[in-house]
């Protein structure tokens, strides 16, 4: 006799081989969710939520689905990430349909990739929903674009902090690819590192090169301010800026810059 295909779970039954979906939530807007990633999160039984994933979008999951919260916010304790994929392997073994819902992209700087490879060597093939990275969320709610044909011919994604053992970016090759490629830094996770990123970039561009710091990008509580690279550590310290914040580095920021510098502050709340 073949082995039954359903597995009983306490009171529920399972199909005996399940599915796991990693999802991008976004920078934080609930509005800026795919209609991809909606229907993903509306049709898993259980789903494994990053913290910085906004809690309306958590609510589109359905009644009946388990919400697993796994952390994962740069500066606090996390849920170690070889548990949380020892978590997503046995939930789809189980028969669920699992949704890791993750905050921005994945597959930029969201161990997507560590995740997906993990998976795949359990056996378990794993679909990815790309959400809006908050590195382009940042700049675009200050009306600024990442690329332009008079200032930046492209744009180089960067994490500002180090895994353990690693010495990081090397800061002073960044800068100087940047200044002859004329490319916009993105950086991401950097508050903690903001002095010596600082440091290493001004031995390849000017001091005055325009500097955005964004605070929880796309959110109600956003805030954001405008400096110079020369400034950029003691404008987060003055302005308390904390983590999540991208740090954007680059001549797309001049209009912006040359507007602050006549009529206000360097510092705002919101967009």
């Amino acid at each position: 006799m073949s082995q039954h295909p359903f597995t009983s779970l306490g009171t529920r039954t399972l199909v005996a081989h399940g599915s796991c979906t990693l999802v991008g939530a976004g920078p934080g807007d609930p509005e800026l969710l795919t209609l991809k990633a909606l229907k993903a999160i509306q049709n898993a039984t259980v789903l494994f939520v990053d913290d910085l994933v906004n809690e309306v979008i958590v609510a589109h999951a359905a009644p009946t689905a388990r919400i697993v919260h796994v952390g994962k916010r740069g500066g606090c304790k996390s849920t170690p990430q070889a548990f949380i994929e020892k978590l997503m392997i046995t939930a789809v073994n189980e028969g669920e349909r699992v949704v890791r819902l993750k905050g921005g992209d994945p597959f930029i700087f969201g161990r997507g990739g560590e995740e997906v490879e993990h998976l795949q060597q359990a056996g378990i093939q794993v679909n990815v929903i790309n959400g809006i990275t908050s590195g382009l969320a940042a700049v675009t709610s200050l009306g600024v674009p990442l690329t332009h044909r008079d200032h930046a011919h492209g744009v180089l994604f960067l994490t500002g902090h180090a895994k353990p053992g690693d010495s990081g970016p090397d800061w002073a090759a960044i800068a100087a690819t940047a200044r002859a490629a004329r490319l916009t830094l993105v950086i991401y996770m950097g508050v903690s590192g903001a002095q010596q990123i600082e440091h290493g970039l001004l031995s390849g561009l000017p001091g005055s090169t325009p500097v955005a710091l964004i605070q929880n990008a796309s959110l109600p509580t956003q805030r954001h301010a405008v400096s110079t690279l020369a400034e950029l550590h003691a404008t987060l310290v003055r302005e308390e800026l904390g983590s999540p914040c991208v740090i954007v580095v680059g001549d797309v920021l001049q209009g912006l810059l040359q507007l602050q510098q006549e009529t206000g502050p360097s510092f705002a709340w919101g967009t």
